[in-house]
């Protein structure tokens, strides 16, 4: 198999796996139990939470365990507009947002929320002057994502986090990090809420983390309940997902540079050898080196994903979470009809060999030269 959706998640490694295996078979003791089995487990959860924290550049005490990236999203957004709930009812974000935080803004909106929603030129690109521009008296957050997950596209979060303050003081600001993780520190990027995800680093699925930065007071939990994380965010911690997710960013943290190095040549690489391949055109100019989505004009992506899964090669459509549903990212770049309707993302990982982009152009190629393209 040749894996090619490292954005939709990343394979786990042996050493995340068996640190997840000694917490479920040997180290299963409750942290919030006050015998000596149970202490032992809550100095292991804050060595992890160290890690964790270490790997995002922030404080131990301002991280808390999510289970998702989407828990983080929908939490760091309610937080914010309850801190803010005298300030104003207004919400910035941008069109192109994972469907975490755009679903939830829809649900605000049914509660008296007003959310402008900043559409990105035909690059996908969204400025700092865009966003501070939308930026109003009683804007009460701006939620704005590190990294676009199906084009690659890197937003200028910290930017917009240096403005923010002359046009509203009060705003907070919040950024889904998620295909961000391990490219940026917390103290450096300047957002009050940034929340990622273990299984995209080769952590397992289940388990996410929310940073909680200093400008908001007693954030208020998404998750009433028990003392846990600190009084805000209940529920007995996921012990053992905490163990892979902390092994994972351990692991990746080690081999961050190399891997970086690595990336940027694997996407220059796949740009040269797809560039030769008639009727493909490249989707955006996302910075991230992990992502890179490209249009087979006129052929259904659907199609070209089933077609190279049946050669053991794994390519997606958009979002994986998605589900086979038209990418609202896409839309929102108004392409022509044809080369919307043949996107598809390419996403790369450690473990990827320029031979995988080889095989993926030729499986590409001959769907291109073996098929007619729809009529649109």
């Amino acid at each position: 198999m040749i894996y090619l959706d490292y954005a939709a998640t990343a394979p786990m490694p042996r050493a995340a796996a068996d640190a997840m295996y000694a917490v479920l078979t040997e180290q299963y003791g409750n942290p919030s139990a006050q015998y000596p089995f149970g202490l032992e487990m809550k100095k292991r959860l804050e060595g992890w939470r160290g890690i964790v924290a270490a790997a995002m550049g922030c404080p131990p005490e301002r991280l808390y365990f999510t289970s998702c990236g989407t828990e983080g999203d929908n939490w760091a957004i309610r937080a914010a507009l309850w801190q803010n709930r005298h300030a104003g009812r207004h919400i910035v974000t941008t069109a192109v947002e994972h469907s975490a935080v755009l679903e939830c803004c829809k649900w605000l909106e049914k509660d008296g929320y007003e959310v402008t929603r900043l559409l990105p030129d035909g690059q996908g690109n969204i400025t700092a002057g865009q966003v501070l521009e939308a930026v109003r008296p009683d804007t009460a957050l701006v939620s704005v994502m590190l990294v676009n997950n199906e084009l690659g596209t890197i937003f200028p979060v910290g930017e917009i986090a240096e403005g923010l303050p002359a046009k509203n003081p009060k705003t907070l600001l919040h950024t889904d990090a998620v295909q961000g993780f391990l490219t940026f520190s917390a103290r450096d990027l300047g957002a009050d809420l940034i929340s990622v995800s273990a299984h995209k680093i080769g952590g397992p699925k289940g388990i996410g983390a929310l940073y909680i930065g200093p400008r908001v007071r007693n954030p208020r939990p998404l998750l009433p309940g028990g003392g846990q994380e600190g009084g805000v965010r209940a529920g007995t911690e996921a012990t053992a997902q905490i163990a892979g997710f902390a092994k994972a960013a351990e692991l990746r943290m080690d081999s961050r540079l190399e891997d970086q190095r690595h990336l940027c040549e694997l996407k220059a690489y796949a740009i040269e050898k797809l560039s030769a391949i008639p009727d493909l055109h490249f989707v955006g100019n996302g910075a991230a080196p992990h992502i890179l989505s490209v249009s087979l004009a006129g052929w259904p992506s659907q199609n070209i994903v089933n077609d190279l899964g049946s050669q053991g090669i794994c390519v997606s459509a958009g979002s994986a979470c998605h589900q086979g549903k038209p990418s609202h990212v896409i839309a929102a770049l108004k392409l022509p009809k044809r080369t919307a309707s043949g996107v598809i993302r390419l996403s790369f990982g450690p473990a990827v060999t320029k031979a995988d982009i080889d095989a993926c152009a030729d499986a590409i190629r001959k769907h291109h030269d073996s098929r007619c393209p729809m009529l649109l």
